[in-house]
């Protein structure tokens, strides 16, 4: 299931040696799997930590445990430890978390979803905010909400243009517009409140 390099192991010994913890471990789970949003997580855990649904991996000197849950997300997984000047870098490569990008068979509510969440969001991100979908229509044409920081923005206006309906039309050639239909008078925290600055997504 998953492949950790004898480099890796000798890491992962060593940080547990620094605790002073008899029957220390690591344990690997999988947040928001089969999303864009998709992230390996490694923690210390004690055996009182354990639920009981782990898969377990004996190592050299120490074991290694996969949450249940997490399991299936993480066939072909590989982790490896690359020594540097300054420490090491620890590397996870798990190509099945984020699931599969929609292909051009998917529907146009998928593939336009998928964009935001993977590429759009995390820019918004940056100043706060997000987008979702709220419609397309029959015409090709994307309803879009804005909110947190790009809710009453002073630069919403070219975050959409620029860079939200740039974007969706590069990656989903069936769009013919994107709209806002937020209501930008009630938002409590934009990032901008007037034009000014830029914009996340360009």
């Amino acid at each position: 299931m998953i492949d950790i390099s004898e480099r890796a192991q000798q890491h992962f010994l060593r940080l547990l040696s620094q605790q002073g913890i008899d029957d220390l471990s690591i344990r690997l789970r999988v947040t928001a799997p089969g999303t864009p949003a998709a992230n390996c997580e490694l923690e210390f855990c004690e055996p009182v930590d354990l639920v009981g649904g782990e898969w377990t991996i004996e190592c050299a000197g120490f074991n290694f445990h996969v949450d249940g849950d997490s399991a299936r997300w993480l066939d072909n997984a590989t982790i490896d430890f690359e020594p540097t000047a300054t420490g090491g870098q620890l590397n996870i490569r798990a190509p099945m978390i984020k699931g599969h990008v929609p292909g051009v068979e998917a529907g146009l509510i998928e593939r336009v979803r998928y964009v935001l969440e993977a590429e759009i969001n995390p820019k918004l991100a940056s100043h706060g905010g997000r987008v979702s979908l709220l419609e397309i229509d029959a015409d090709g044409v994307v309803l879009l909400q804005f909110g947190g920081g790009c809710h009453g923005c002073g630069m919403v206006d070219v975050t959409l243009k620029q860079g939200v309906e740039k974007t969706l039309r590069e990656r989903v050639p069936e769009i013919t517009a994107v709209r806002d239909a937020t209501d930008h008078a009630g938002g409590t925290t934009p990032y901008y409140s007037k034009h000014e600055g830029a914009s996340a997504a360009v």
